[in-house]
C-alpha cells in the first residue's frame, strides 16, 4: 500500500500489476516499471499528459474514470481493448479507485487479460506436476522391491539350467529387469535437493551442445545465438543440464524421424526485464528458447506434452519433458512450447533472483 505522502511511489514499484496515478486533472503523475512494460511507454514521456492522450478514443477507460469520480469510490471495468498513442493494444481489465496519496486523485489499476490466463496455466501445471510426481515416486517405489526379487530370482534359475542354451532367456528377464530399474531411478531423480550456486546459463548451453554433437555428430547442426552480457543466475547447474538436454534429444530424435538434411537446432538468449512468475515480480530474468525445424509436436499430444509417459516418439519413456518442467520450477522459472511443422520452440524463463533459491544456497 502506498503510504500518504510518498513522493516517489515506492510501494507500487514491484507491484505485478499495472498502476498509472492520476491528478485531478486527469494528467499522468506516475506509471510504475509493469505499466511501461504493459504499455510501451516510458513514464517520463507520459507524464504530465492527459490520460486521453495516452490512451486513444478509449471511451470505456473515460467512463470507469467518470464513475469513480462519481461515485467516489472503486469502479471495475471487465475485458476491454486499449490502445496507446504508439499504437501498442492490449486487453485489459481496469480498476479505477479515486485516492489522496501526494498529487494523485486516481490510481488506475491494469491487469492484462494474456497474462492472467497464462498465471492460471502456469499454475495448474505446477499442480499437475506436483499430483504427478508424487503419483510416479510412489509407483518407483511399489515396482523397485518386487523388481528386484525378479531380477534375483532369474540369476538364480540361471544357475540351475541343464542346458546352457537356455540361459539366453533369463537374460532376456535380468536384461529387461534392468531396463525398468534403471527407469525407476529415472522417475526418482527429481526428488533429489537441488545444489544451488552462481551458474553462467552459457556453460549450460555449451555443456549440452556437446553432448548433442558427440551423439549425432554428422546430421544435426546446433548454432548458437548468445546475449553474452546476460548476468550469472542461482541454480543447480547439472539440473539445468539435464532439462536443456531432454528437450534439445525430443528435437533430435523428432528431425531424425523424418528425411531432413538441414537438421536444425537454435539455442538463444536473451535478458527479460519485469517478469511475473507465479504471481511474482522479478526485475531480470533469462530468456532461453530452444528452436528447432523439425516436423513439429502432434496436435493430439501437444496440451499434454509435460505429462510423464506422454510421448510423440516410439520407444520413448515419456519422462524427458516431465523432468525438464521439475527442474525449471525447482528454480522458480517456467517453461512453454508452441509448435508447428518446420518450426518448434520450447521457451524457458528464469528469475536471476531468487530470495528463496538464495536462502536454500545460503543453508547449504
Amino acid at each position: 500500500m502506498v503510504q500518504k505522502g510518498a513522493t516517489n511511489f515506492p510501494g507500487l514499484e514491484n507491484l505485478a500489476t499495472s498502476v498509472i496515478l492520476l491528478n485531478a486533472a486527469q494528467q499522468v503523475v506516475y506509471a510504475n516499471p509493469s505499466a511501461e512494460v504493459l504499455f510501451a511507454v516510458s513514464s517520463t514521456k507520459i507524464a504530465k499528459c492527459h490520460i486521453s492522450e495516452v490512451f486513444l478514443n478509449c471511451e470505456i477507460l473515460g467512463q470507469a474514470i467518470e464513475n469513480a469520480i462519481n461515485t467516489n469510490s472503486p469502479f471495475r471495468e471487465h475485458e476491454f481493448a486499449i490502445s496507446t498513442v504508439r499504437n501498442h493494444t492490449a486487453m485489459v481489465t481496469c480498476a479505477v479507485t479515486p485516492v489522496d496519496v501526494h498529487d494523485a486523485a486516481l490510481l488506475l489499476e491494469f491487469q492484462q487479460m494474456d497474462q492472467q490466463l497464462r498465471i492460471a496455466k502456469e499454475e495448474r501445471m505446477l499442480i499437475q506436476q506436483q499430483a504427478n510426481s508424487e503419483l510416479l515416486r510412489n509407483l518407483a517405489h511399489e515396482i523397485r522391491n518386487p523388481l528386484g526379487g525378479l531380477r534375483g530370482a532369474a540369476q538364480l534359475l540361471e544357475h540351475e539350467l541343464p542346458q546352457p542354451n537356455l540361459r539366453e532367456y533369463t537374460q532376456v528377464i535380468i536384461k529387461e529387469a534392468d531396463r525398468l530399474q534403471s527407469l525407476m531411478d529415472r522417475l526418482l531423480v527429481p526428488h533429489r535437493v537441488p545444489k544451488y550456486e552462481p551458474t553462467n546459463i552459457h556453460e549450460v548451453l555449451e555443456r549440452v551442445r556437446s553432448l548433442l554433437l558427440a551423439e549425432s555428430p554428422n546430421n544435426i547442426q546446433v548454432k548458437r545465438d548468445y546475449d553474452t552480457s546476460l548476468p550469472e543466475l542461482i541454480g543447480d547447474r547439472e539440473k539445468l543440464i539435464q532439462a536443456v538436454l531432454n528437450i534439445a534429444r525430443n528435437a533430435v530424435q523428432a528431425m531424425q524421424s523424418q528425411a531432413n538434411d538441414n537438421a536444425t537446432i537454435t539455442m538463444r538468449t536473451r535478458s527479460e526485464g519485469q517478469v511475473t512468475l507465479s504471481r511474482k515480480r522479478y526485475r531480470v530474468a533469462i530468456k532461453l528458447e530452444i528452436i528447432d525445424n523439425g516436423p513439429g509436436i502432434p496436435a493430439n499430444i501437444m496440451d499434454k506434452i509435460f505429462y510423464p509417459l506422454v510421448t510423440g516418439h516410439d520407444g520413448g519413456s515419456g519422462l524427458g519433458l516431465s523432468l525438464a518442467q521439475t527442474f525449471i520450477t525447482q528454480h522458480h522459472g517456467m517453461i512453454d512450447c508452441n509448435s508447428k511443422p518446420g518450426n518448434t520452440c520450447f521457451t524457458i524463463i528464469l528469475p536471476v533472483e531468487s530470495s528463496v533459491i538464495k536462502n536454500a544456497m545460503i543453508e547449504q
